[in-house]
């Protein structure tokens, strides 16, 4: 649903898109539309979005948002992100409310991932 004010889509870029498909679609079981050879989009994941084609990447050293997913799994959702060929950045740690590690998918993009406390 659309609505006024609220953030609806996010895009990022992707050097490889057949590999960020591939990743997304094995670790959290996206599905992607694409439209023609430099773009995909995916929904209904919390939030609609976009890859498009570029040598570029979102990482948070360089000043990129961080979107950050929610598991109740948290070591099950990492192991998972390895299996699909994501890389881990950062390692598994407590944070106040929570606990959360970061990952890359095979595009380069960070992404974390965080669950409540032990």
């Amino acid at each position: 649903m659309n609505i006024h004010g609220k953030l609806n889509y996010v895009e990022f870029a992707a050097v490889d898109l057949d590999a960020t498909k591939a990743f997304f679609s094995k670790a959290f079981a996206w599905s992607f539309t694409d439209y023609g050879p430099d773009y995909t989009a995916f929904a209904d994941v919390g939030l609609d979005g976009g890859f498009y084609r570029a040598p570029l990447s979102a990482k948070v050293e360089s000043g990129s948002a961080l979107l950050v997913f929610y598991s109740a799994t948290l070591e099950e959702t990492r192991n998972e992100i390895v299996r699909a060929g994501g890389s881990i950045l950062k390692e598994i740690y407590e944070f106040p409310g929570g606990r959360r590690f970061h990952f890359a998918e095979p595009s380069g993009n960070e992404f974390a991932v965080w669950s409540d406390p032990l």
